[in-house]
């Protein structure tokens, strides 16, 4: 089908008509995007906002970036969103001329344009740009005990609480206090950007409760600690603390990683009874000559 577009008394063929109108739409890419926020898995609408009084003939849906493709049009009433593209079968035009997709995939972000054109002959160029977000998975939170230092005040812990969120990428790092409102934390006990807190915890702190939130803009989950249950753990009556095992097994397994070396290149030198090993060994041989 051949399609012709009358605009204020000029002629233009269809691909002519789509060549300017990609040209057009990549110059109000910077100026006009609207941001839209999916998740994988889930569904999206691309909304084409009309002015009051714009009565819309003709309704093109493109794909800007990563590739230009086109999605979906409207023309003399009738909607089409049979066209060769990565939205094939997951391309819906609604009544109002908005775009679902759906099921969303994380290669799906881009920018999108919609071109209107009323029954006067007049258009309106609409950019979106939409960022596709994985589900927030749940975080991990591992308690890190600091070594005291002489400025320490007694009976405190100091630890460091470590988040992180397997699998995933742009994502925001948050940490709450239980029984607080404000979900901020001092930003000189925040490290590597924010998945790292550093807490000094005392005598009142033994049911004290920390969260991690992980989040981006579609989705978000947390962990929960109690810290001062490591502090404890670490400095109750005969146990170890991670440096003393530290101390104690490490010199302990070289020497017993050197012995079994040793005992491995000279068999027959650690001691009276390897040496009586091995002249037993050697006297069969010696004892059954070839005839």
């Amino acid at each position: 089908m051949f399609w012709i577009w009358v605009v204020e008394g000029v002629c233009w063929p269809l691909g002519r008509r789509m060549a300017l109108w990609s040209l057009w739409s990549l110059l109000l890419w910077e100026a006009s995007s609207a941001q839209v926020h999916g998740q994988v898995g889930g569904s999206v609408l691309l909304v084409a906002e009309r002015p009051s009084g714009f009565q819309v003939r003709e309704a093109i849906w493109r794909s800007l970036w990563p590739s230009e493709e086109l999605l979906a049009t409207f023309f003399r009433g009738t909607p089409e969103t049979l066209y060769r593209s990565r939205f094939l079968g997951r391309a819906q035009l609604h009544s109002n001329l908005s775009l679902e997709l759906q099921p969303l995939e994380s290669g799906d972000s881009g920018n999108f344009s919609v071109l209107l054109v009323d029954t006067g002959g007049r258009s309106r160029t609409q950019v979106l740009q939409l960022k596709v977000y994985d589900v927030v998975p749940r975080p991990v939170v591992q308690v890190f005990i600091a070594v005291p230092g002489e400025t320490q005040p007694p009976k405190t812990c100091q630890v460091f609480l470590s988040c992180w969120a397997p699998n995933i990428s742009d994502i925001t790092y948050s940490w709450r206090r239980e029984g607080t409102i404000d979900f901020g934390m001092e930003p000189s006990d925040l490290f590597t950007d924010g998945q790292v807190l550093r807490v000094s915890l005392g005598p009142g702190d033994k049911s004290t409760t920390y969260s991690c939130i992980v989040s981006n803009p579609v989705s978000w989950d947390l962990a929960t600690v109690t810290p001062w249950e490591s502090c404890h753990h670490e400095a109750a009556p005969g146990n170890s603390s991670y440096k003393d095992v530290l101390l104690v097994v490490v010199p302990v397994s070289l020497l017993l990683t050197l012995a079994g070396l040793l005992s491995a290149w000279h068999p027959c030198y650690s001691g009276k009874k390897q040496k009586d090993v091995c002249n037993d060994r050697v006297t069969p041989e010696t004892e059954n000559p070839l005839v």
